[in-house]
């Protein structure tokens, strides 16, 4: 497989780091949209960051010049949604933003239970100490804890920011606690419940994204073609680290999207 992906039915696309970097469009990102249409190539958008809503990333999208609707769009925290129903949980304390508040109440979630299942952590752009403190309490009461994602930085223009991975260490290191689950990438049903609901072969898919610990990773588990861009976090320097017969290894190495499907 090389940067044509001949043979590809659907991208699944990560974005902060490959669609975007910050406020910035990645350069030719908006023209690599326009191939995938006229060649026939399914996009969707995969993201991690559970700080935004569906409804928030459309938005943002739209006003990057993309044409996007609420079932282009896949995140962390419908995965996490899914693993809340499976397991009966209605009752939480989330450490969130509001976008991923309202997910989480559109579904019958409490999110300010003073009686929660479970502490819930997210990307919180919004963190303040109320929430770190009471959060932190529930998890000395023995009540658990799940994460919408394990992803230690989010990238941006100025360097990686601290994300749900970094806010995990903070609470470990307060209540010694872990996560009982994390969601999100790299799970495979991130993405496999997707293309299942599509009557795609996952081989025929490719995930493009610029974390190996998440997206690639992700693509490996699930089955799919892994190709890395270099505009976000991972260099070849971290490829070059990894062992032999990573699952965190790519199939396809770009500069950006800007080269795919030409």
């Amino acid at each position: 497989m090389d940067a044509q992906l001949e043979g590809i039915d659907a991208v699944f696309l990560d974005l902060d780091g490959t669609i975007y970097l910050g406020g910035e469009l990645i350069d030719g990102a908006l023209e690599f949209l326009s191939r995938c249409d006229s060649k026939g190539v399914k996009r969707y958008f995969l993201s991690n960051n559970s700080s935004r809503s569906v409804k928030q990333y459309v938005k943002k999208l739209r006003a990057f010049g993309i044409p996007a609707e609420e079932e282009d769009v896949l995140l962390s925290t419908h995965d996490l949604l899914s693993w809340l129903a499976s397991n009966s949980v209605t009752e939480t304390w989330l450490i969130g933003t509001e976008g991923m508040r309202e997910m989480l109440e559109q579904k019958g979630i409490e999110t300010r239970s003073k009686n929660p299942q479970y502490v819930v952590l997210g990307y919180d752009t919004e963190i303040n100490y109320e929430k770190i403190s009471q959060g932190s309490i529930y998890l000395h009461q023995g009540v658990p804890l799940v994460a919408s994602h394990p992803d230690m930085v989010c990238p941006s223009p100025d360097g990686g920011l601290p994300d749900v991975g970094a806010y995990l260490a903070m609470l470990k290191v307060t209540t010694g606690v872990e996560p009982e689950h994390i969601t999100g990438k790299p799970n495979a049903g991130m993405i496999l419940h997707k293309i299942e609901a599509l009557g795609l072969d996952p081989a025929r898919c490719a995930m493009v994204g610029d974390r190996l610990y998440t997206d690639l990773a992700m693509a490996t588990r699930a089955g799919c073609v892994g190709v890395l861009v270099l505009s976000g976090e991972a260099t070849m320097d971290d490829v070059a680290q990894l062992p032999e017969g990573a699952e965190q290894q790519p199939s396809v190495i770009v500069k950006s999207v800007d080269e795919l499907l030409r």
